[in-house]
């Protein structure tokens, strides 16, 4: 199974352009441990170097789901500020969630097209009403009919209302792309600071082993 998660940094300081890098590293050390393979698959840099201002990752693998849900939200990381000593600040947020990468892509064949042949009114003559030339074409897999009477030829008609019928669906994936890069866009003004999902820090130095201490020499006894 495959997830895709867009990591936002939203219109946050450049201290969350930071977070984020670590908060990221932390996610993908995570679902190695998990046994998931992580891609990282659109990144856009921040203002200072090793920053991100987003990150869209793609996660596959065994129960993802499970594993996107522990990494979306208001997620936190907890440390002092590289760029500015003087400030108090040590909470940066930055948001996660779900997202698709690309919009359907609707597969046309005129296998999948029932073409019956139909009356319509209006103008046109006598001819258009008796000889039932026009076309009504349904694609069965997403219930688009077009019908189309504009020749006095059943076989005109067919052939246009395939071309319509082809456009129709086209026009439909391009709105359902651009809904998809919408979503994506509006993530990056979900983020919340306060109430995260998920803190984390920075890992604590190791610590120095206990001094070993070493015997004074004997200093050899004078005669006497």
């Amino acid at each position: 199974m495959t997830v895709h998660l867009l990591l936002s940094a939203g219109r946050g300081p450049q201290e969350c352009a930071w977070a984020l890098t670590h908060l990221l590293s932390r996610l993908e050390a995570d679902a190695t441990r998990q046994g998931l393979t992580i891609r990282r698959v659109r990144t856009v840099p921040g203002e200072r170097p090793d920053t991100l201002r987003s990150a869209l990752i793609r996660i596959d693998g065994v129960d993802t789901e499970v594993f996107a849900a522990s990494w979306t939200g208001t997620l936190c990381w907890q440390a002092p500020s590289p760029y500015r000593a003087g400030t108090g600040r040590k909470n940066w947020y930055v948001v996660a969630r779900p997202c698709r990468l690309d919009g359907p892509t609707t597969g046309f064949s005129e296998d999948d097209v029932d073409v019956v042949a139909c009356r319509t009114g209006g103008p046109g003559g006598q001819h258009r009403n008796k000889a039932s030339t026009a076309v009504r074409a349904t694609h069965r897999p997403t219930g688009t009919v077009v019908v189309v009477d504009t020749e006095r030829q059943f076989s005109l008609n067919r052939r246009i209302a395939m071309q319509r019928l082809r456009q129709r669906l086209e026009d439909g994936d391009e709105a359902a792309r651009r809904d998809v890069a919408t979503d994506r866009w509006r993530i990056h003004d979900e983020l919340v600071r306060g109430n995260p999902t998920r803190v984390e820090r920075p890992e604590p130095p190791p610590r120095d082993s206990a001094p070993v201490r070493r015997s004074r020499p004997l200093r050899p006894r004078s005669p006497r």
